[in-house]
């Protein structure tokens, strides 16, 4: 299980403020871990204290890092939490707070001089982020980059928020592609698909095993670099553990434009930020990406087919999702599924559905996870 210190309450002076709500856990220690390098949860929570005390203890925790102001009033209180996993090189936290302003000062800066990358995602809120000579406004769900070697502030209303710290030693081999980025709203698609990957590493890295904490820094690198300037080599050098985010983006894609018959692989292309030659290399396990669209549109034929409410004639259903016409759709469910859709719908009416079982993915066993959802 895991292992957990409690810091004991000393409400003396501010310190012991920021002490009294933290708590660390070494995850190493969790069920399925084993011993090597851990990842460890730092967590900090104001809510149980009184309202006159959560802002100093918010202050004193990020002490010598940001200067921070409270956007509401004082009787409001201020509880705010910050939960940050801690891995070699890196870091995730995931924070909410009430509406609040953050300062990296010169002075700060000098006093602790950390350069770290910050990859910051706010989930419900903007952020207005002013530099000495410039100011950026980034909506919510749209990622940004800076470092913590140059002077800003930051002010948002009340927001839950991802952030991605990236020590820069460990990441040396992308920090042209991040020194790119900085200072801009990645509002694209390739943003897009580093924000879905923030929220599902955020989501999952809790229960990973410490073992397979280190080659993640790897995977990291080149999943952030395959966003932020895509090309044939880097998309190449995503792990299968990230590749699954990237096949995920494409899927949603699909899924969006079903009945569209725009629905080619240019359009994925654009949606999903690859070239043509990127995304036949993600997708060349499926038969390729005309392939694997005809494949998503059978199965939602399938389950059409299943749902006895629906009553629409076979070849409507052909037509919705963009099949020329009756026959080519029969010939091609019978090839999918082995059975035809009219043998689909009356085994749904009587009761005895047959099971949604395709062939393409039948006589082998699942190479990955991603393979297990696939079949789902």
């Amino acid at each position: 299980m895991y292992a957990l210190r409690s810091h004991a309450i000393q409400p003396v002076s501010r310190g012991a403020l920021a002490q009294c709500a933290a708590k660390t856990v070494a995850a190493n220690d969790a069920p399925g871990g084993t011993s090597g390098s851990p990842i460890r949860l730092e967590r900090f929570a104001t809510h149980s204290m009184p309202r006159s005390q959560q802002l100093a203890a918010w202050r004193a925790w990020y002490d010598s890092v940001y200067d921070i102001d409270s956007r509401q009033e004082p009787e409001a209180g201020f509880a705010a939490e910050n939960m940050t996993w801690r891995l070699d090189g890196f870091a995730i936290s995931r924070v909410s707070t009430p509406p609040v302003s953050l300062n990296r000062t010169r002075a700060l800066i000098r006093r602790n001089p950390v350069d770290h990358w910050a990859i910051i995602l706010g989930t419900r809120s903007g952020t207005e982020v002013r530099y000495r000579d410039a100011m950026l406004t980034v909506s919510a769900g749209v990622p940004f980059i800076v470092s913590l070697a140059e002077e800003r502030n930051c002010t948002r209303m009340q927001d839950e928020r991802i952030v991605l710290f990236l020590a820069r030693d460990s990441f040396q081999g992308i920090v042209s592609v991040l020194d790119a980025a900085r200072g801009t709203a990645l509002d694209t698609p390739g943003g897009q698909l580093l924000a879905d990957y923030m929220l599902l590493l955020e989501r999952n890295l809790r229960s990973l095993p410490s073992h397979n904490a280190p080659p993640l820094r790897s995977a990291i690198a080149a999943m952030v670099s395959a966003c932020l300037a895509p090309s044939d080599a880097r998309l190449a050098s995503v792990s299968p553990r990230t590749r699954l985010a990237l096949m995920e983006r494409v899927r949603q894609s699909v899924r969006r434009h079903l009945r569209s018959p725009s629905l080619d692989p240019d359009l994925l292309c654009r949606e999903a930020a690859m070239s043509r030659s990127q995304l036949y290399r993600l997708l060349e396990g499926e038969g390729g990406a005309a392939h694997y669209i005809r494949r998503l549109r059978l199965s939602e034929s399938f389950a059409l087919l299943c749902d006895t409410s629906n009553n629409l004639p076979i070849g409507l259903i052909a037509e919705s999702l963009c099949f020329g016409d009756a026959s080519d759709f029969s010939r091609a469910f019978r090839r999918e599924f082995g059975r035809s859709p009219s043998d689909v719908r009356a085994a749904a009416h009587i009761g005895l559905a047959p099971a949604r079982a395709s062939r393409a993915l039948t006589g082998t066993g699942a190479q990955g996870f991603s393979d297990c959802l696939r079949t789902l």
